[in-house]
């Protein structure tokens, strides 16, 4: 699974929104109000007082405003730092900036304050004090029409813009009458899609299943005239970063017809009946652009189960847009030449009236790829990297079991900036080995002191688990050890590249236990303690030792009996057992448990010289992979080779041992892959060792 490979478009400057704009504007009529309107709030005088403050020149002006009988008196300088005007001017005038006025005065006849303020000023000009010139003025009361008008269009404004926040910020659907339009993007002969199944690399069962859909699309007669159906939609299912959505884009462009792509979420919105709306409105323009394909993606956020978490009563708008999809993909008719898919990865939660033949007929399963998919997704990401003769597809694809095609095309663009980041002039094997490093692991902690005492320990716990794997038949030997510390609290990992298959033996589960306890064994066997660091070997081992017991019916005591349901609930705390078998089953876990462990001491310290070995590498170079355990212990002492270097010798296109069993009874295989994983998955918070397996 890869993206096509387009040319870097100059980006387009995006123009200032008119959010700007609005802001702008306010702040002006905010300084203009407070610019015309300077006399708000301050303090009212009496004549008295006006004019004690003229005796002590304490006025630089005096202006008369004559359309509102009020005069307007601003002190100076001096003044205003004298106590006895401090208190009544602290605050006052524009913007509290004591600019003035800094009192008012309400006059009753503009002429007679005239004729009062020329006596006032001859008056004191005779006792020897020096008064200003009244100006006289006439101003608009601009707080009024604002009060007035302001706030009306302040509302005004303020609903046309939530309602075009509600309605998609304008455009076609924006406006409030078209609320219930489609959100859909539509890509046909003018805006083509681009990318075709040559694009989409390790999904070749998927690229089978969809390629009828395109044979169909071009030549809808092939099936038509022998009497048969074409499937009306298409469910694909798989992990996040398989590459649904881009597989979906391929169908378009190989069929080239008119491609409508949305989100289960674009139908959610607060109006009730707006998501049905919509729906309806899509299938529409689909009938018209017919043929076309529409696509879902996250039709989950949608298509839950009905009925789950509601109140009595209560009108859920999610259930009515999910009963107007039901609806609306029913009514097709055989030949409208409308096909639908949709892309979930959790199809456990779907409503079972969505995935009944007539809506989504086929469900196409996207899993993880596997060594072989894996080299095919590689080469397709390398190829517009500038790479050293030395990079080799088949060595990156088998050092990263469990890899999603998005984490793949992450490694190759971390790989790029790593050697950016060195000035190289291409991209090399190293490269790609820290970027391996930093998406399992987690970013290098190069700042973190560790003491020459936990070194040690984590080399020989590192060491524990490498030995044991290497002389263990049936468990999964090491790719690459490292105790670099990484990530929040993990002082290393071993990564492994485990054997692709779907069924497993006792014996594999139990090796794959005594290799999980090799650190603590080597802890034990070397410094006659133990540590904290095994905290995810143990976690992995318990889950595993009880799915043997409870889960797979290996058990001699427990016997053939399973007590998974892969029906129940997530909340389901109902034991389908007695509280004696419970205990029963603690005792036999523990049983295996300590078997796994005294067998996995006793093989370490049979093997102590190579263990020592091995963690004095470890702590001379920090890393090491499989074929310095080669060159260091010796080759495996058994016949078959590893998985690594099968594909890696290229003595076969796939490993002996990726070998896919049959699938007898689909519920049941499904039960062992889940039952696999959950016993399988590392812990991030291990301080010791953190371990890459199909789910890394």
């Amino acid at each position: 699974m890869a993206n096509n490979n387009n040319k870097l478009k100059t980006p387009i400057p995006q123009k200032p929104g008119y959010q700007m704009w609005v802001i702008i504007i306010l702040i002006g009529l905010i300084f203009s109000v407070a610019y015309f309107n300077q006399g708000a709030g301050v303090e009212t005088i009496t004549k008295s007082k006006f004019e004690d403050m003229l005796r002590s020149d304490d006025v630089r002006s005096v202006v008369l405003i004559s359309n509102q009988k009020t005069v307007e008196i601003t002190l100076t300088s001096d003044a205003l730092e004298n106590s006895k005007y401090k208190t009544e001017t602290d605050n006052k005038g524009l913007l509290g900036l004591g600019t003035g006025p800094h009192f008012i005065m309400v006059v009753g006849d503009v002429g007679n304050f005239e004729l009062y303020y020329e006596q006032l000023k001859s008056k004191l000009n005779e006792a020897g004090a020096d008064p200003v010139d009244l100006k006289i003025e006439e101003r608009e009361n601009v707080t009024g029409w604002f009060l007035q008008w302001g706030i009306f269009f302040a509302l005004l404004f303020g609903f046309w813009f939530l309602m075009r926040k509600m309605t998609g910020q304008g455009g076609p659907g924006g406006q409030i009458f078209n609320i219930g339009k489609s959100k859909a993007a539509l890509f046909d002969a003018e805006n083509k899609v681009k990318i075709t199944f040559d694009n989409v690399a390790g999904l070749e069962e998927a690229k089978e299943e969809v390629k009828e859909i395109v044979d169909f699309l071009k030549t809808p007669d092939k099936f038509t005239k022998l009497g048969g159906k074409i499937p009306k939609g298409a469910l694909l299912v798989g992990p996040p970063g398989t590459g649904k959505t881009l597989l979906a884009k391929a169908v378009a462009g190989e069929a080239e017809v008119p491609f409508f792509t949305l989100s289960g979420s674009d139908f959610v919105e607060m109006f009730v009946g707006v998501g049905a709306a919509r729906v309806r409105d899509l299938f529409k323009q689909a009938k018209e652009k017919a043929p076309c394909i529409v696509f879902i993606d996250e039709i989950d956020a949608i298509g839950r189960s009905r009925g789950k978490g509601q109140m009595p009563g209560s009108n859920d708008e999610r259930e009515n847009t999910l009963n107007s999809l039901l609806v609306e993909m029913d009514g097709f008719s055989t030949d409208s030449g409308v096909i639908i898919l949709a892309a979930t990865n959790r199809p456990d939660v779907l409503d079972s009236a969505l995935l009944r033949p007539g809506r989504f007929d086929r469900q196409i399963s996207i899993d993880k790829p596997d060594i072989v998919g894996r080299d095919a997704i590689f080469k397709v990401h390398l190829e517009p990297l500038k790479m050293d003769k030395n990079a080799d597809s088949k060595k990156l694809a088998a050092q990263t079991p469990g890899f999603a095609g998005a984490e793949i095309a992450n490694v190759c663009n971390e790989a790029a900036l790593i050697a950016a980041r060195k000035d190289k002039k291409s991209v090399g094997m190293d490269d790609f080995q820290d970027a391996i490093d930093r998406v399992i692991g987690g970013l290098e902690k190069k700042s973190k002191i560790i003491s020459p005492e936990e070194k040690k320990i984590v080399a020989y716990h590192e060491a524990g688990h490498a030995v044991a794997g290497w002389f263990l038949e049936h468990a999964d030997p090491l790719v690459k050890v490292s105790i670099v510390p990484r990530g929040v609290a993990a002082l290393g990992y071993a990564q492994y590249l485990p054997k692709e298959q779907f069924l497993y033996q006792t014996e594999q589960l139990l090796d794959e236990m005594c290799m999980a306890l090799g650190g603590r064994a080597a802890e034990e066997i070397i410094f006659k303690k133990i540590s904290t660091g095994a905290l995810s070997d143990l976690e992995r081992i318990t889950k595993m030792a009880y799915s043997i017991v409870t889960i797979y019916g290996m058990n001699d005591e427990i016997g053939n009996i399973s007590y998974y349901d892969s029906k129940q609930s997530e909340y389901n705390f109902n034991k389908p057992y007695s509280e004696a078998t419970a205990e029963k089953i603690d005792t036999e876990v523990k049983k295996i448990v300590d078997k796994a462990y005294l067998r996995s001491k006793d093989l370490l310290s049979k093997r102590q010289k190579e263990l020592d070995i091995i963690a004095k590498e470890l702590l001379e170079k920090e890393i090491i992979f499989q074929a310095d355990l080669e060159r260091l212990i010796g080759k495996r002492p058994f016949e078959h080779q590893t998985n690594y270097e099968t594909y890696t010798n290229g003595t076969s296109d796939k490993p002996e041992n990726d070998v896919k069993v049959e699938k007898e009874n689909p519920s049941d295989a499904d039960t062992d892959n889940k039952a696999k994983d959950s016993s399988s998955k590392p812990d991030a918070s291990s301080s010791i060792s953190t371990t890459s397996e199909e789910e890394k």
